[in-house]
């Protein structure tokens, strides 16, 4: 009896080193996030990732200026956060060479307000809050043009500023603030336009709660993106095949219920 005991217990130690050293065999891959929806995604992929053989760990980071600086600075491997025109607009700007890798969803952008219910009562002079950085920024202005309360120099300037507005009927006033910032200032302005990731955050549903949002068919996909010295890494190939796993989309569908748009491997 006591044979048996030791024998039994010899194998659950072996079993044991075995799954230790198997963790810890796994290849690691960081990935810097905003919290909604991509963390949240990313923190849900992580046992279907541990099954591929790699340790997905996600660093969580509430701008949208650190997540490309820490890939730069290798700090973190790669990131998942942002669309392919703000990196572009990155990449010009630091002059770097971020690559994009998998695409993943869309977040449309909406016009949220708390003190009108419909454009028929948006007045003259109203103050708009629009996200600061410049592709973002754009992206607002799109949207309001879309709407038809403003017109562009160039209607189809992916990074268009409010110096670009020719036509104003309302002589609506641009607040351009960090996109982070701008559901906690809805109550000091008449309109704010959301990235719907920060509205999500905010318990604000661009499907329920926004005055107008972005189509479908927007060309503001997010994306994931790396260093070129790291573009061909194994990790990464699994990371993106997992972000279209059957098991990552219903996760998608089930708990955002349309609000984040899951897009096909381009």
């Amino acid at each position: 009896m006591k044979k048996n005991i030791v024998s039994t217990m010899t194998v659950l130690a072996v079993s044991a080193l075995v799954s230790v050293s198997s963790a810890s065999a796994n290849e690691k891959l960081s990935v810097a996030a905003t919290p909604v929806p991509a963390a949240e995604i990313l923190e849900f992929m992580t046992s279907q990732m541990a099954e591929q053989g790699v340790d997905l760990q996600v660093h969580v980071f509430t701008d949208f200026i650190q997540p490309n600086q820490q890939v730069v600075e290798k700090q973190i491997d790669m990131n998942c956060f942002q669309h392919k025109p703000h990196l572009d607009s990155f990449n010009e700007n630091e002059s770097q060479n971020l690559v994009p890798q998998g695409y993943t969803y869309i977040l449309p952008l909406g016009a949220y307000s708390t003190k009108i219910k419909s454009l028929d009562e948006l007045k003259k002079g109203a103050s708009v809050a629009i996200p600061s950085d410049t592709t973002n920024g754009a992206r607002a202005l799109l949207l309001l043009q879309k709407e038809g309360l403003i017109k562009l120099k160039d209607p189809e300037d992916l990074f268009a500023t409010s110096r670009d507005v020719v036509d104003n009927p309302k002589r609506l006033k641009f607040v351009e603030l960090e996109a982070a910032t701008i559901p906690r200032v809805m109550s000091d302005v008449d309109l704010a336009v959301i990235n719907t990731n920060y509205a999500l955050d905010a318990n604000l549903n661009p499907k329920r709660d926004s005055l107008f949002m972005e189509d479908t068919d927007s060309p503001y996909a997010n994306l994931c993106a790396s260093r070129e010295d790291n573009k061909d890494r194994e990790a990464i190939k699994k990371l993106n095949e997992v972000w279209q796993s059957p098991e990552t989309l219903k996760f998608i569908e089930e708990k955002y219920q349309g609000t984040v748009i899951p897009v096909k491997p381009k």
